[in-house]
């Protein structure tokens, strides 16, 4: 791995988070994160493995929150394909950057998520409980105290028998060069005037790899790899280790 990659550059800033970003192009940032992460966060997985089986089994409508979600498309994807085999779900999308949510709530488009500017942490603090906690290209974020919060707020949400799964992108020259290859052609029309490009590869160097995540990972959490250069950080309720 290269010197520029051998460690996380936790000093590194991505364009959007900056409280002054050019408010256009993050509106293009938001319009484009669905038809980036259906190519490399695998949201269809997700549904299968995660979200099916367990509304699929519910009493009641599943409760799900999306911690950190951005322009909430991975929420608006979910509700999508629950109503569509007519599963019943509640799905919560949060992130503390209003601007994130302003743009969620006017593209809704009938998906009926509940969106919400606050940290997990308020959340927690009102008692609320959800039986999946999920969130995806968030842990790059965090530093490690922040991290800590986070996992620690997951489960102290989740009801009995719940699963939290946190995704991102595992940092290595190959994500980061394919990356770059991938997404160069479509600097000049689909990703134009948009962060999407020049903050994934800020993202790719900021991430863990698994063998960092699972250094520091509070017991009963399991980090997993998988394709395309994924990573998750997984707690399940009847699973995990006491």
């Amino acid at each position: 791995m290269s010197a520029g990659l051998s460690v996380r550059d936790v000093d590194v800033r991505e364009l959007m988070d900056d409280p002054h970003a050019d408010e256009r192009m993050l509106a293009r940032t938001y319009g484009r994160f669905a038809f980036v992460n259906a190519l490399v966060s695998r949201p269809g997985l997700i549904y299968r493995r995660d979200i099916r089986p367990r509304a699929v089994a519910a009493a009641r409508p599943l409760r799900i929150l999306d911690i950190g979600t951005g322009g909430g498309d991975l929420c608006r994807f979910l509700a999508g394909r629950l109503r569509h085999e007519g599963l019943a779900a509640e799905i919560t999308a949060l992130d503390v950057d209003e601007r994130a949510i302003r743009w969620a709530v006017a593209h809704d488009r009938g998906a009926g998520v509940t969106y919400r500017a606050a940290l997990s942490t308020a959340l927690v603090d009102a008692g609320e409980t959800f039986d999946v906690v999920l969130s995806n290209h968030v842990l790059h974020h965090l530093d490690e105290r922040d991290l800590q919060t986070v996992l620690d707020d997951s489960r102290r949400l989740l009801a009995p028998g719940g699963l939290a799964a946190h995704h991102d992108i595992a940092r290595g020259r190959l994500p980061y060069a394919l990356f770059s290859a991938a997404t160069w052609p479509l600097s000049r029309n689909l990703l134009a005037e948009s962060f999407i490009r020049v903050d994934g590869l800020l993202s790719i160097r900021r991430s863990f790899t698994v063998a960092e995540l699972a250094a520091i990972a509070p017991r009963g959490w399991q980090v997993r790899g998988g394709a395309p250069f994924r990573i998750e950080l997984r707690w399940e309720a009847d699973g995990a280790r006491s």
